[in-house]
C-alpha cells in the first residue's frame, strides 16, 4: 500500500459523511484495511438496485433560446448567439458530463450561466449538450470525447474561448493543452485539476472503494454506468433548504417561486448514463492516479503537459464546495505556464451547485467572467 493511499485512508476516516450516502459506511470501513476489497461485487450489486418506484427520468427544456447547429453522436452543439454577425471570439461551455443533464447552465431565469454571459457581452455563445450513452457507446473514452469537441470547435471556428464546468473543467484545461492555437482564453468552474491538493467525496471514494466496484458497476450496466444506480454514490440528493442554498434564495422565497422549484426538480431528475471506458478512465486517471496535475495524462496520443498552457486563465470556485474544494481547481496556477498577472480567480460563498445556479455567483462573478471574456485583450484586466 502506498504512502498516498494511506493518506486517503486516513482523511476517509475523518471525513464528515453524510447519512445520505448508504455507501459511505462501506467507504469508512475501507479506509480501514483491503479486506473489503472480496466484497467488490457484492457492494456494486447494492449500488446498482434502484427502488422500484423510481421515476422515470423527465428532460429539463431550455430556458434561452437556441439551435442545434451540429448533430454528432456524443452530443449536439447548441448555439444561444444572439448576434450571429458579431466579429468577437466565439464562447463554447463546456458543460458538465456527470451524471445530470446540460441545462444546469440554462436552469431558469436568474439562475441561468447562459442568461449571464449573454447580458456580459457574449453574443457568440454555444454549448456542448452531452447525450446519455446508449449500449453502442460503452466503449467511449475520453480521447473519444476530446475528439467530438474538436469537432465542434471547428464547426464554431477556432480560436474559441472555453468555460468549463466541473468534468467540463478538466477537459477543456485538456483539450486546450493539446489544441493551444484553438483557444484563446478558459474559464474554469469547480473543475477538478490537482484532486490530490485537497480531500472530496470524490477523491475518497475513488481512492477506498476497491477498484473493482467501479469495474463492477460499469459490468452491470451492459458497460455503461448507469447514472440512477450511481447518483447516490457521488452525490446526496438536495432537500427543501438545500435546494435555496444552491440557488442563493431564501427558503420562503423558493416555496412562492413554483416555476424555479419545479425546474430544478426536473433538472434533478435528468439523470444521464456514461459510457464505461469513459467513467472508468476518470476514476482512474482523474482522481485515484491524479494523472492531469502529475503529467501523466495523455490525450489524443500525446502527454498533456499543463506547462505549456499560456492562455489566460479566469478560475472560479466555491467555498463550501464539498464536491470539488477550491484548492483542486487552484493548484492550477501552479501548473500552467500562464504568467500570474494573466490568472484572474474569484472563490465565492456557497456550494458546487451555486457556481453554476446561484442568483447571487451569477450576478457577481460570472458577470465579471463574462466581462472579461468579452474585453479585448489588453482590455481583461480593467473588465476586472
Amino acid at each position: 500500500m502506498n504512502e498516498r493511499t494511506n493518506g486517503h485512508r486516513e482523511m476517509a476516516a475523518g471525513f464528515q459523511f453524510t447519512n445520505q450516502f448508504f455507501v459511505w459506511p462501506f467507504i469508512a470501513a475501507a479506509a480501514a484495511g483491503d479486506a473489503l476489497s472480496a466484497q467488490a461485487g457484492e457492494m456494486a450489486r447494492l449500488l446498482s438496485t434502484a427502488p422500484a418506484d423510481l421515476p422515470r427520468s423527465r428532460k429539463l427544456d431550455w430556458f434561452s433560446p437556441n439551435r442545434v447547429r451540429l448533430e454528432l453522436s456524443t452530443m449536439d452543439l447548441r448555439d444561444f448567439s444572439t448576434d450571429t454577425a458579431a466579429k468577437e471570439t466565439p464562447v463554447l461551455v463546456c458543460a458538465p458530463f456527470a451524471l445530470h443533464c446540460a441545462t444546469i447552465a440554462d436552469l431558469a431565469p436568474g439562475h441561468s450561466l447562459i442568461e449571464a454571459l449573454i447580458h456580459s457581452g457574449c453574443h457568440r455563445l454555444f454549448l456542448t449538450d452531452w447525450h446519455s450513452a446508449t449500449a453502442d457507446m460503452c466503449h467511449l473514452t475520453i480521447d473519444s470525447y476530446l475528439a467530438e469537441l474538436n469537432v465542434a470547435i471547428d464547426e464554431i471556428g477556432a480560436p474559441v474561448d472555453l468555460v468549463g464546468l466541473c468534468q467540463g473543467g478538466w477537459m477543456a484545461l485538456i483539450y486546450a493543452a493539446r489544441f493551444p492555437d484553438k483557444v484563446r482564453k478558459l474559464v474554469l468552474a469547480g473543475a477538478p485539476v490537482d484532486t490530490d491538493a485537497e480531500t472530496s467525496r470524490l477523491s475518497v471514494a475513488a481512492h477506498c472503494l476497491p477498484f473493482g466496484v467501479f469495474d463492477e458497476l460499469t459490468r452491470l450496466g451492459d458497460g455503461r454506468l448507469q447514472g440512477r444506480h450511481a447518483i447516490e454514490l457521488w452525490e446526496p440528493a438536495l432537500q427543501g433548504e438545500e435546494v435555496a442554498a444552491a440557488l442563493q434564495v431564501v427558503p420562503s422565497e423558493l416555496g412562492r417561486q413554483s416555476m424555479l422549484r419545479e425546474r430544478f426538480q426536473v433538472w434533478s431528475d435528468s439523470i444521464l448514463d456514461l459510457p464505461g471506458a469513459f467513467y472508468r478512465q476518470a476514476v482512474l486517471w482523474l482522481f485515484k492516479e491524479n494523472r492531469l496535475a502529475n503529467g501523466h495524462f495523455v490525450a489524443l496520443g500525446r502527454s498533456v503537459n499543463l506547462g505549456a498552457i499560456h492562455h489566460p486563465l479566469f478560475l472560479l470556485a466555491a467555498r463550501g464546495d464539498q464536491i470539488v474544494p477550491p484548492e483542486q481547481l487552484m493548484a492550477v496556477r501552479r501548473l500552467v505556464g500562464t504568467r500570474p498577472q494573466d490568472i484572474e480567480s474569484a472563490i465565492e460563498p456557497g456550494s458546487h451547485l451555486s457556481l453554476f445556479v446561484g442568483g447571487e455567483t451569477l450576478g457577481s462573478a460570472w458577470a465579471r467572467a463574462g466581462r472579461w471574456l468579452s474585453a479585448p485583450p489588453a482590455m481583461a484586466s480593467i473588465a476586472a
